[in-house]
């Protein structure tokens, strides 16, 4: 009862401050304004304010916050201890794919680009010209 009360007075202290700045000619400040203290009221009117207030004084909800805490807790220390150990599904998955291959495989050597088939661009070969369209701009405007 006391939740709605104060959520009720919220709401009423926003909308005494939008009418405010609506006299002041600031309309489009004075509707967010109005936006902000109709959530309060909205919230009680719904039952949403009781629900919570409900909830946040209840010791069979605060064990159940409480357990889906640890088994967070669990869920990301036996995650941790996968990814250190290099374990995990993927991996199992790959070590299985692997055994089943020859051991003598070896990877084909990387691809590389032929020789001259980056001509048509600034390449490593002249890293002046990468910033010659730069340079132009800077001194079209004097700097």
């Amino acid at each position: 009862m006391l939740a709605e009360t104060i959520c009720s007075a919220v709401s009423a202290a926003g909308l005494g401050i939008a009418a405010l700045t609506a006299y002041r000619r600031r309309f489009l400040a004075a509707a967010r304004v109005v936006a902000y203290a109709l959530v309060p009221l909205g919230l009680v009117l719904t039952g949403a304010v009781e629900w919570l207030a409900g909830t946040a004084f209840s010791p069979v909800a605060w064990t159940g916050f409480g357990l889906l805490g640890v088994s967070w807790l669990v869920f990301a220390g036996t995650r941790a201890v996968e990814r250190r150990r290099g374990g995990g599904r993927g991996t199992r998955r790959e070590r299985r794919a692997v055994g089943t291959r020859q051991p003598d495989a070896v990877a084909p050597p990387a691809a590389r680009p032929a020789p001259g088939a980056g001509e048509g661009r600034a390449g490593s070969g002249a890293p002046a010209d990468d910033f010659s369209d730069i340079e132009a701009i800077l001194k079209k405007h004097g700097i």
